[in-house]
């Protein structure tokens, strides 16, 4: 497979913020390959399954939350690239997000936020 063609696996319970990552991500990039799931736990089973390169998530989710599936995905395939999506930006939120080894970007879904997203992505290759 081509090396600039990357794996990312989108996960949002929000379809709507699904869609602006998807469309943000494929203006930047539109040789990588999507998949999304809408809750922690369907995340966890696509990590596994079809192994993404890079992965951002929602923070807030029903079931599993966001932070606690980044946990579980890291702990088995340390080599995902995670971002941590949300509105809720406390010091708390924060902490977790550098202590899993990743980096919480605020909501709402803007260029803004993918642009922080893409480039912590490039530069943690």
């Amino acid at each position: 497979m081509d090396s600039s063609i990357k794996k990312l696996l989108i996960v949002d319970d929000s379809k709507v913020s699904r869609m602006l990552i998807r469309t943000h991500m494929l203006a930047q990039h539109p040789e990588w390959i999507i998949s999304e799931a809408a809750c922690g736990e369907d995340a966890i089973a696509l990590a596994d399954n079809d192994l993404p390169d890079y992965c951002p998530t929602d923070i807030n989710m029903p079931g599993i939350p966001g932070a606690d599936a980044a946990e579980q995905i890291l702990s088995k395939h340390p080599s995902i690239k995670m971002v941590i999506f949300s509105a809720n930006i406390q010091e708390t939120h924060q902490v977790r997000a550098r202590s899993l080894g990743t980096i919480l970007v605020a909501k709402p879904v803007t260029e803004k936020s993918i642009a922080l997203t893409l480039d912590y992505f490039a530069a943690s290759k």
